[in-house]
C-alpha cells in the first residue's frame, strides 16, 4: 500500500488529481483482492495520495493560479511541497496499517 501511494503521489505532480484517481481506482482494488486486504484501505490509500500535488504548480489549478501573482518559481513547490508529500507518504504508511488492521 506504501508502494502504490507513492506511485500515485509522484504522478499526481504531473496529471491531474483526478486522472490519478481514475486511472489507479481499477489498479487499488485488484491489488487489494490479490493480496487479501480491505479495498477500501487501498481507495482511502489512493484517494489521499492523489490529493498530495504540491510538489510541482502543475499537479493542480491553484497551484498555477497562485503561481502567477505570488512570483513563486517552480522551484519554491519542490522545495515547500515534496518534504510536505514525503511527511504524509511516511505519516499514512505508518497509521494506515494499524488503522486498518493490516
Amino acid at each position: 500500500m506504501s508502494a502504490l501511494f507513492f506511485i500515485v503521489m509522484v504522478l499526481t505532480n504531473f496529471l491531474s488529481n483526478n486522472a490519478a484517481a481514475v486511472l489507479f481506482t481499477p489498479i487499488a482494488i485488484n491489488l487489494a483482492n490479490q493480496i487479501g486486504q480491505p479495498p477500501e484501505a487501498f481507495v482511502v490509500c489512493l484517494i489521499i495520495a492523489a490529493n498530495t500535488s504540491f510538489a510541482t504548480p502543475v499537479g493542480y489549478q491553484t497551484n498555477l493560479i497562485v503561481m502567477g501573482p505570488g512570483h513563486y518559481r517552480f522551484s519554491d513547490f519542490i522545495r515547500a511541497g515534496a518534504p510536505l508529500a514525503l511527511i504524509l507518504w511516511l505519516t499514512f504508511s505508518l497509521v494506515a496499517p494499524w488503522y486498518y488492521g493490516m
